[in-house]
């Protein structure tokens, strides 16, 4: 565990107001994510999560935080220790999520008994905010799969056309998710599966894209992350390339050093798009709102943050709107000492946000609610879009969603 005291915060608290210290409400946040295995999405979450801090300090004048990285390495049981020390701590706030969504997936009664107030900016497993049994804790901004599956599937048909796609899924909730959706998609033409395991590697991928190409499929879509991603991407490129099928994937791939380890295999021709929400740094000219994250984040982060290079930017992206959203909310309530007070305060006032906030990807209008199977989703259908990989890394959208 690393705990990030806000250093920055307290030298702008010093030198904004005077009697800081008597009214200051101290809280730790706890960012449940994978540090190990997909680095680059957890630390563009943290950026961008605290660049939003950074960007509305003037609201924030009375409160002092602890950001504490809680590297779950993808495993539901870490995941779980580290909510149960949440519990433990009187200071605890809320956990900012990670990558990975089978540990919200497989923890999502316990998290919603122990009222742990869960914000997720990246993992998309649909049953994550969909809990029938009681009052809901976690809130989402994010792609989700109940939708994600639909734009992956127009996109191969209408853009690919793919008229017999073969669905190539991690065998985790995650990918059982997003199976029953794209199936769902599909309508009456269901697609053939096959199933791949966490650290799947070349030779084991060359077999199953022998095997899918060789069913007659004339697409791919992936559903997986960077580590096997790249193995599936780099038996493609070794495969004739007269047999080579566009592979249409998930967002999963862009979690870690992805575009690295394939950037020799993708200038080679290889043919691939994935999912995204609909914002890129890459459009141009920045509003006053982009412009204003840009400067928080290379204020606080002067050597890591580059727009140019960035890695996992919907991390970053998805961070920071939920960072502003926090703001928000915590703008609505009034400060209590408790911990779990503030908690619970927080979490209706997520749904019931009372000013629009002007994000990254839109602005949002009471983007929660307590009703419906949506009500905490702050992003759309209409959200998400499709994109790929420019020669410099960078992640180009394709506006048209299809």
């Amino acid at each position: 565990m690393k705990a990030i005291q806000f250093c920055f915060f307290l030298y702008f608290l010093i030198f904004s107001s005077s009697n800081w210290a008597q009214s200051t409400f101290q809280f730790n946040i706890y960012h449940d994510s994978d540090y190990s295995n997909h680095f680059a999405s957890a630390n563009a979450i943290k950026m961008g999560f605290l660049s939003a801090l950074e960007s509305e300090k003037k609201r924030l004048e009375n409160f002092q935080f602890n950001f504490l990285e809680m590297d779950h390495r993808g495993n539901s049981n870490r995941s779980l220790l580290h909510m149960k020390k949440f519990l433990k701590d009187p200071n605890a706030l809320f956990i900012l999520g990670g990558l990975h969504s089978p540990p919200y997936i497989k923890n999502r009664t316990f998290i919603n008994k122990e009222q742990i107030l869960l914000l997720v900016p990246w993992a998309a497993g649909g049953p994550i905010t969909r809990y029938e049994h009681g009052t809901n804790w976690v809130f989402r901004l994010s792609v989700d799969d109940t939708k994600a599956g639909y734009r992956i599937i127009q996109f191969a048909k209408e853009s690919r056309s793919c008229e017999q796609p073969h669905l190539l899924l991690e065998k985790t909730p995650w990918g059982k998710s997003n199976e029953r959706t794209m199936q769902d998609a599909l309508g009456k033409n269901k697609a053939e599966i096959t199933w791949f395991n966490w650290n799947t590697r070349l030779k084991k991928s060359k077999l199953i894209l022998r095997g899918i190409i060789n069913s007659g499929a004339d697409c791919i879509v992936f559903v997986g992350n960077a580590i096997e991603g790249k193995y599936f991407v780099q038996a493609m490129a070794e495969i004739d390339k007269s047999l080579q099928k566009p592979i249409i994937s998930h967002w999963g791939i862009t979690g870690g050093n992805f575009f690295n380890n394939t950037k020799e295999y993708l200038s080679e021709g290889i043919d691939l798009n994935f999912i995204q929400s609909c914002f890129s740094f890459d459009d141009l000219p920045h509003s006053e709102t982009v412009k204003k994250a840009i400067k928080s984040a290379k204020a606080l982060f002067k050597e890591e943050f580059d727009i140019e290079s960035l890695q996992a930017p919907a991390g970053f992206v998805h961070g920071y709107d939920l960072g502003l959203l926090f703001v928000q909310a915590l703008s609505q309530i009034k400060p209590n000492k408790s911990a779990i007070k503030t908690r619970e305060n927080l979490r209706r006032a997520f749904e019931n946000l009372s000013l629009p906030v002007e994000g990254l990807v839109k602005v949002y209008t009471r983007p929660f609610s307590a009703e419906g199977a949506d009500g905490h989703e702050a992003l759309g259908l209409e959200d998400l879009c499709m994109a790929e990989y420019k020669a410099n890394g960078s992640i180009s959208i394709i506006k048209n969603k299809g």
